[in-house]
């Protein structure tokens, strides 16, 4: 059997099957190893040498969770809860119908804006979600639905908008791969050959929707126990968190670094005595604590990724699927759609996946005839399937990390399986007739 489809299968086995996913990863990574032919101190050398790629990331969140902390003693979140839950309570009578459809807006357009217009990725979600969770549950939405909503935001803007994250992978990585690989892309417009696959997203998310429409009930006590519902605030404490939230976000996009950013927003709320210097040493355990499920899980995600790549069974798959096709555009198609779902769920970025799809794939479209945009579209395609939907992915993490403050939302069961049914299914369905037309 493959390395790679045996490790992913039983990563997912395992995590479907309610083992926690960094035991999940590591076993898939040695099963991946074992049965790529690498042997178990090659396995583990591989392993080891892949831990670090996901330090510093890890090391982002923890800073993160120690900065939402300060953020939420400053009350600035909980301020903005606050006037939500007045107007909850304002509309009682008709279940603060307008209320839920304005967080859901709120979430839903940050999140967006996270990817293009202010490239913070998934650093507001600990910082916003946690104080908002209390309004969420008082009004029974269904925590999966939010995490479709921030998936699909944390995803369809990079995939589609050549801006912020999105030049990267679609600009940098997407048409830079099929360039290098031998295709003139000379005059092709990125967002159209990804038109028909963002289709897919809104049609996911549309989904989502009536799926989750159903009221959902948690237990308010829980939230009360880890996020604090009543918290003191004044115009100075909002005004400096505030300052604190600017001058984080211009120092990362000034410096590229979550740890910095964080960091500066950290020090600002020390310095102005929002948290006292006492208090600082316990606010910023009790932040990383927060975050620590989610950093372990993406360290332990960048040796799985690392495995699969020394194994060199991530071309010999793709190549062994190239022998099913027989000269049919339908079936290359779609079997280069699902070996890209397949990389990327192991892998869990995108971004990492379509360089290694791109030298295999590219040659292979040639030679079924297929139009330089439709290359571009089946390669970014690839790529972007999996990344929701994947236990590793920082789409499906992010969520996670603000959704399940109080232990309520499950990773796998309330995010990783919705958004991999919401978004992969019609993603892989419209990347198909895409490829097809275009």
């Amino acid at each position: 059997m493959n390395a790679v489809i045996a490790a992913v299968g039983i990563m997912l086995i395992l995590s479907l099957s309610r083992v926690h996913v960094v035991i999940a990863l590591i076993v898939g990574a040695l099963v991946g190893g074992l049965t790529g032919g690498l042997g178990i101190d090659a396995t583990l050398k591989a392993f080891n040498s892949g831990l670090g790629g996901g330090a510093t990331v890890a090391l982002s969140y923890a800073l993160l969770g120690a900065f939402a902390v300060a953020i939420g003693k400053s009350g600035l979140a909980h301020a903005l809860a606050d006037k939500a839950l007045a107007m909850v309570d304002r509309q009682h009578a008709s279940g603060g119908g307008s209320v839920k459809w304005l967080l859901i807006g709120l979430l839903w357009v940050v999140a967006i804006a996270s990817q293009n217009i202010l490239p913070i990725h998934i650093a507001f979600i600990p910082l916003l979600v946690p104080p908002l969770l209390y309004v969420l549950t008082k009004l029974q939405l269904d925590r999966r639905l939010i995490a479709c909503v921030m998936t699909f935001g944390l995803i369809t803007p990079y995939m589609f908008l050549p801006v912020g994250f999105g030049n990267i992978f679609l600009n940098e990585i997407l048409l830079a791969n099929i360039a290098r690989s031998g295709v003139d892309i000379s005059g092709i417009n990125v967002t159209h050959a990804m038109g028909i696959p963002a289709l897919g997203m809104v049609f996911g998310l549309a989904m989502a929707f009536i799926s989750y429409r159903k009221k959902r009930v948690y237990d308010l006590a829980k939230i009360e126990q880890v996020e604090q519902v009543a918290v003191q605030y004044n115009p100075l404490s909002l005004m400096i968190a505030g300052v604190a939230i600017a001058a984080a976000f211009i120092v990362q996009l000034l410096l590229d670094s979550m740890i910095i950013g964080a960091l500066v927003g950290f020090l600002i709320f020390s310095v102005s005595g929002i948290v006292k210097w006492r208090e600082t040493d316990d606010l910023f355990t009790e932040g990383m604590k927060m975050m620590a499920m989610i950093g372990f899980i993406m360290i332990a995600a960048s040796g799985f990724a690392e495995v699969m790549k020394a194994t060199g069974q991530v071309q010999t798959l793709v190549e062994s699927s190239a022998s099913w096709i027989n000269h049919s555009k339908g079936i290359g198609a779609l079997l280069m759609l699902l070996v890209g779902l397949l990389v990327t769920m192991g892998i869990g970025s995108s971004f990492s996946t379509v360089p290694i799809l791109a030298a295999i794939f590219v040659p292979l479209c040639v030679q079924l005839g297929f139009s330089p945009i439709a290359i571009v579209c089946i390669v970014g395609t690839a790529g972007a399937l999996g990344d929701a939907g994947s236990p590793a992915s920082d789409s499906t993490l992010g969520p996670t990390s603000g959704l399940n403050i109080d232990g309520q939302h499950h990773h796998i069961w309330d995010t990783v399986v919705p958004t991999f049914l919401h978004y992969n299914l019609p993603l892989l369905a419209f990347g198909w007739v895409a490829a097809m037309v275009l």
